[in-house]
């Protein structure tokens, strides 16, 4: 089943980290789209939790360097 998720970033710092994110999360297997909004320090994906979890991509960004301050699940 496809969920959201959304996860709160600190140390969001240039445009270039978005991009490192991005490509990190994507390359996740089971996400289907990711985008990050630079402004809002944030990090939407779309997975199917049946390969991965929000856990999961929490702990990507995390090994990248950026600390998760939070994550939400959506349906």
């Amino acid at each position: 089943m496809t969920k959201k998720a959304i996860l709160q970033l600190d140390g969001l710092t240039c445009p270039s980290c978005m991009q490192k994110i991005e490509h990190a999360v994507s390359n996740q297997d089971g996400v289907e789209t990711v985008k990050v909004l630079f402004n809002a320090g944030k990090v939407k994906a779309d997975f199917d939790d049946a390969k991965t979890s929000a856990a999961d991509l929490a702990q990507v960004v995390t090994k990248l360097g950026y600390t998760v301050e939070k994550v939400k699940v959506k349906d």
